[in-house]
């Protein structure tokens, strides 16, 4: 063979190559639909810095992937499971959409996340709390990403009965979030040698909770924890403080704080709360780095959400890559081979059964005199490794896993 043909036919190799794995990627487009709360009670802590978030990762990555382009399409879930549910049945079926990202409410990620189930389309759950998302509601077309309500009620929950909060109140959002999270506290209070005394349920949204303030108070608990997230918890805390329950001699538990809830109540009331987070912004030089460009974009710090987003489009974006396909299961199975080492984790896996593991951190809300700036809010008093912040395989439900 001539220099000529053997260089033509490498060509030719080469172009069939670049075409076939351009080919496997469906009408040579990357779509990705962000559902999230974009004006509701979980506005702030995903909403449309969630989504600025997204097309940070998408700009970073280059804009495109093995020469296909990637969209994004955004809709509103306005915490309805329902009209979520629609969304994506159209997002399914009309647009092709390759990848669910954002997911918050967790009443509405375990609706999608069905819809989902045996579609060529894989969901990352990056704002939902509910660790049923990977137990008895997992399926192999989602990653459950930035957290859950095991290692909250394992890190904060934990903390607060070795500290000598034995009895506990438990005020719990009626929803699926909140039912789980109730739950993973309960167990957590009851191992360590606490009793959860009563607890009540609040609609999801509530804007007033003075009612639910006063049964706390009189329920004489050591504790009254917060099951509970974004408006409905400043609301409660707020109210707390109005009514004057800390001073009282009763500890408040916020079971899920974000940073954009302790900088809407300021240092001066959040201050001593202790809580569990999957990721702070001044952690080290690499989340300083990212939380300044963030803060470019959008005049605000990122929350654990807002960084998970990134994180996990970024290990998204790389599967398509490496496996120059958009379908569901070879990305899915890619992102599982793949440790994640980036400003949001560092040697975090992603199990059989769709869980993230990754370490978590118990957290102290700083005094206005520690704090040092607007959102210098956090004083990271712990480690959990991941291995002992989520729920162990040998205890889960999940039919993904082996065994079960």
């Amino acid at each position: 063979m001539t220099i000529t043909k053997k260089l033509l036919t490498s060509a030719i190799a080469s172009a069939m190559l670049v075409g076939g794995a351009q080919a496997a990627i469906s009408d040579n487009t990357v779509k990705i639909g962000y559902l999230a709360d974009m004006s509701g009670t979980y506005r702030d802590l995903a909403g449309p810095n969630g989504e600025a978030a997204l097309r940070m990762a998408i700009e970073d990555f280059g804009g495109k992937v093995n020469g296909a382009k990637i969209e994004v399409l955004t809709a509103d879930d306005r915490n309805n499971p329902d009209q979520s549910s629609s969304t994506v049945r159209r997002w399914l079926e009309d647009d092709k959409v390759d990848l669910v990202a954002g997911l918050v409410a967790s009443s509405v990620t375990i609706a999608v996340t069905k819809l989902l189930d045996g579609s060529d389309t894989l969901g990352i759950v990056s704002g939902s709390a509910a660790s049923s998302i990977t137990n008895e509601h997992c399926t192999p077309n989602h990653i459950h990403y930035v957290y859950d309500t095991y290692p909250l009620a394992n890190g904060t929950a934990k903390a607060v009965v070795q500290e000598g909060g034995k009895s506990w109140y438990i005020l719990t959002a009626d929803y699926a979030f909140g039912h789980a999270l109730e739950g993973d506290v309960t167990r957590v209070v009851e191992e360590n040698g606490g009793e959860v005394i009563d607890t009540a349920r609040h609609p999801f949204p509530t804007s007033d909770f003075s009612s639910y303030i006063l049964q706390a108070q009189s329920s004489g608990a050591d504790v009254v924890a917060l099951a509970n997230a974004g408006a409905d918890t400043t609301n409660a805390i707020t109210t707390a403080g109005e009514f004057g329950l800390t001073q009282s001699g009763q500890t408040l538990a916020a079971l899920l704080l974000f940073l954009t809830d302790v900088h809407a109540l300021g240092a001066e009331t959040a201050q001593g709360i202790q809580l569990t987070t999957g990721w702070y912004w001044d952690l080290n030089d690499e989340t300083r780095e990212w939380s300044d460009r963030f803060m470019e974009e959008t005049g605000v710090r990122p929350t654990m959400v807002h960084a998970g987003i990134y994180s996990s489009a970024m290990q998204y974006l790389n599967a398509v890559k490496e496996t120059g396909s958009d379908k569901a299961s070879d990305v899915r199975k890619q992102m599982m081979a793949t440790p994640i080492n980036d400003m949001f984790a560092k040697n975090g896996t992603i199990r059989e059964d769709g869980r993230m593991v990754h370490d978590m951190y118990l957290a102290e809300v700083k005094t206005p005199a520690e704090s040092e700036s607007e959102w210098d809010l956090y004083e990271i008093l712990r480690t959990i490794p991941g291995d002992e912040a989520y729920r162990p395989l040998s205890e889960s439900k999940c039919s993904l896993v082996s065994g079960n």
